[in-house]
This record gives C-alpha cells, sequence and structure tokens, in this order.
C-alpha cells in the first residue's frame, strides 16, 4: 500500500541520491582544477603537486617528517581519497562510487553511510602506512570504494550465514576482488597501493558490522523491521 503522506521516491535519486552526487561532483572539481593547473592555465605549473604535498597521504609523516602544517599527519587520512592521478583514476573510481553507495545508503541510510566511507578512508590510509614501504604519496578514493565493498560483502555473508544459504557466493567475491588486485598490480608494475585497498576493505567490513549487525531476510527482503 502507498503511504498517503510521504511523496514517491524519484527512481534517479534512488539510482543517484544525493550524497553521492556531491561527492562526485567535489572530486571531479577537484581534479578539473588540477589539470587546468597542468596546462598552466590557472594555479601554476606545480599546481597538482603542492595540492599533493598538503594533502596527500605521506607514510613518512607517520615517522620522523616535519608536516607542513600541525594538523597534516591527521587530516591526511581523509584528505587523499578527494584527490586522483588523472581523469583516468577518477572516472575509474567515480563508477566504482555510482555502483556501490546507492546499495550501502539503501540499507543504512546517508549518516551511517557517510561514517562508514569515512572509517573505510582511514583504514585505507592505515593499511598504507603500516604495509607499504615507498615513500610517494597515496592518493584515491579507492580505499573507500574497497570499504564499501567490504561492507557489502560481510552483510550478504550475516544473511547467508543466519539463513544458512551457501557462501560461495561471498567467497567468490572475495576472490574476485583479490584477483582484480592481482591484476592491476601487475599491469601498473607495482604501483598500485594494494595495502589502501585492503586496509579500506578490512575497515568498511568491521564497520559495517557495527553499523548494521542485523541480518535482512532473503525471502522478502521489503518486509519492514518490527519493534
Amino acid at each position: 500500500m502507498t503511504d498517503p503522506i510521504s511523496p514517491p521516491i524519484d527512481p534517479l535519486a534512488r539510482r543517484f541520491p544525493g550524497v553521492i552526487v556531491v561527492l562526485v561532483v567535489v572530486m571531479a572539481a577537484i581534479e578539473i582544477a588540477l589539470m587546468l593547473g597542468d596546462l598552466g592555465l590557472w594555479g601554476g605549473a606545480r599546481l597538482r603537486q603542492t595540492v599533493y604535498e598538503y594533502a596527500g597521504f605521506w607514510p613518512g609523516l607517520l615517522r620522523n617528517w616535519l608536516p607542513n602544517f600541525p594538523a597534516q599527519p591527521y587530516t591526511m587520512f581523509l584528505s587523499y581519497g578527494f584527490l586522483h592521478a588523472g581523469v583516468v583514476h577518477l572516472i575509474v573510481n567515480m563508477i566504482t562510487l555510482v555502483s556501490l553507495g546507492p546499495p550501502v545508503i539503501a540499507r543504512v541510510g546517508v549518516g551511517r553511510f557517510l561514517l562508514l566511507y569515512a572509517a573505510s578512508l582511514m583504514g585505507g590510509a592505515a593499511g598504507y602506512g603500516l604495509l607499504a614501504g615507498s615513500v610517494t604519496p597515496m592518493v584515491g578514493a579507492s580505499g573507500a570504494l574497497f570499504g564499501l565493498a567490504g561492507a557489502l560483502i560481510s552483510w550478504d555473508y550475516v544473511d547467508r550465514f543466519t539463513y544458512r544459504i551457501e557462501l560461495w557466493p561471498v567467497i567468490r567475491a572475495v576472490l574476485l576482488l583479490l584477483g582484480l588486485n592481482v591484476v592491476l598490480w601487475w599491469a601498473m608494475s607495482g604501483q598500485l597501493a594494494w595495502e589502501a585497498h585492503l586496509g579500506g576493505f578490512v575497515a568498511g567490513w568491521v564497520a559495517a558490522l557495527i553499523l548494521d549487525p542485523r541480518s535482512r531476510s532473503f525471502e522478502d527482503p521489503d518486509t519492514p523491521d518490527q519493534s
């Protein structure tokens, strides 16, 4: 039965929630600004390098490097996720965000989505800081995106385990992500921040179980929760 008070949800809004649109627009605007700097149209030819120096994730700042400003060792755990290494990097990540973001929002809402996204970003940074032997900066939203994937897989695991449904789809999804990382690492000659992917995935999995530990019915997913 249709709720006579609440307006119907626009299918386009369901597919592209406002928070996803805002994230895409913000990250696209940043990359466009950096590209204009690369072309010398504004901000100087070193604009991208300067932004990376102040907002990228630098593992050395967790050790004995001097920061550009006092809060940098803390802000970089989030700021790196809004920067990208070029338009191809941005497009791939934004397509992934548009694909994974709406199902997470549909399950936990915008507020908890943002908490999960932030936790995954920080988890990706922590994974890179702990495991990477490189001193080069790390940028990109993929730590958060692997966190969203980890969240969806963790909920699928809980649902399947609760209702005693085969777990092979969960195992297959994890293996596919592992294989994807191996292929990308090879294709990019080892320049893939797999450590951030691993950290984001683990953080997203754990955050998902904290934010929404309940199982959901496979038989009737539209049945409302009862208090």
